[in-house]
């Protein structure tokens, strides 16, 4: 199998790489300046064992390449608010002997959160989901860096929206070459909603830096609690900590990398790039939609889903909100819901 990396970036970068390592066929997808440094230059992979340099097809669309092939992969590593335009641009692409992308491959969408596959099952009719645990960073156009050892990451696989088969497999074996664990499991969904309560706290360390101090450690607590009582009230499913540490057990762990520091998680690096846009729609909006369907009230995820698009949009510095601020805007959050419900009750409402 061809593997097309739409995303070429921090984890998208450390999958095509590791798997260029590996001895399989890669082409990386990108824009911009990265596109611009991965064809000059090639992909530069900052790893513990070293930096290695992969010299790989890139292309910044599907006309790049003309006619897909039939055993070609696509994998969608872009930020779930890119997704739409990925579709956009691969699904109607045309595979040999024909038909399209959309209605011929597979397309695994390793992304944060849990919306970029639905949106994907309305175009492509292959749509495989992929839990990702992969410690990676966007250092610099052309260079990322993947601080994971001894196992790059792990990366569950399943049918969207449950079950597995024998391509999920066959790509997941292709995976375990290529310094990753993949677990094929038929029940993704417990496993991505797990890591959806871990990445609330992208938002704190995305306006307000490192999540050390303990006031930081503390809030992230109250923010995912929030995200458990939804979740909960929803009926959704969802691994334990202690399910998910035996799983990790020490397969990975972080090593420092010679100047290429891990900074910040997706959101705080969105951040640090200026893009202009974030995640949080899709990872503290997730659990702000389901508490509004749900009945459950989520001031904690609504007051951070906001902050991190403000901060996106007016191009912010990362983390220079002091933890002390955004401590007494949650507290201010909570406190006007705890009134507004309180004045609900007197009323008789």
């Amino acid at each position: 199998m061809r593997y097309i990396i739409i995303g070429a970036g921090a984890v998208g970068g450390a999958v095509g790489g590791r798997l260029a390592e590996a001895g399989h066929e890669v082409v990386l997808v990108a824009r911009g300046a990265q596109y611009a440094a991965l064809r000059d230059g090639g992909l530069r992979l900052r790893v513990p064992e070293g930096e290695f340099t992969y010299r790989l097809p890139v292309v910044e669309g599907p006309a790049g390449l003309g006619v897909l092939r039939a055993d070609d992969v696509l994998v969608l590593a872009v930020k779930t608010q890119d997704t739409e335009g990925a579709l956009d641009a691969w699904g109607p692409a045309p595979v040999e002997d024909g038909g399209t992308a959309a209605e011929r491959l597979p397309l695994l969408c390793a992304q944060n959160g849990v919306e970029g596959q639905r949106v994907a099952l309305r175009r492509f009719r292959q749509v495989y989901g992929v839990c990702v645990w992969l410690p990676a960073a966007f250092v610099e156009p052309g260079l990322v860096s993947a601080a994971g050892s001894p196992l790059t990451g792990i990366l569950h696989l399943g049918v969207y929206p449950h079950g597995t088969d024998e391509t999920a497999r066959r790509i997941a074996a292709d995976l375990e070459k290529s310094r990753f664990e993949a677990p094929v499991v038929p029940d993704l969904a417990r496993w991505q909603y797990a890591k959806l309560l871990s990445n609330l706290a992208n938002a704190v360390e995305a306006v307000a830096g490192p999540i050390e101090d303990g006031r930081a450690v503390a809030l992230v607590e109250r923010v995912q609690a929030e995200g458990v009582a939804v979740l909960d009230a929803a009926g959704i499913a969802y691994t334990s900590p202690e399910e998910q540490r035996e799983v990790r057990g020490d397969k990975i762990t972080l090593l420092p990398l010679d100047d290429a520091p891990r900074g910040g998680g997706s959101s705080w690096q969105s951040l640090t790039r200026g893009t202009g846009t974030i995640e949080a729609d899709y990872l503290n909006g997730e659990i702000a939609l389901l508490g509004r369907l749900h009945g459950v009230p989520t001031p904690l995820n609504d007051l951070l889903q906001r902050l991190a698009n403000a901060y996106a949009r007016e191009r912010r510095e990362a983390g220079s909100m002091p933890v002390g601020e955004l401590v007494r805007l949650a507290d201010e959050a909570v406190a006007a819901v705890e009134d507004q419900r309180s004045g609900q009750q007197r009323s008789g409402r």
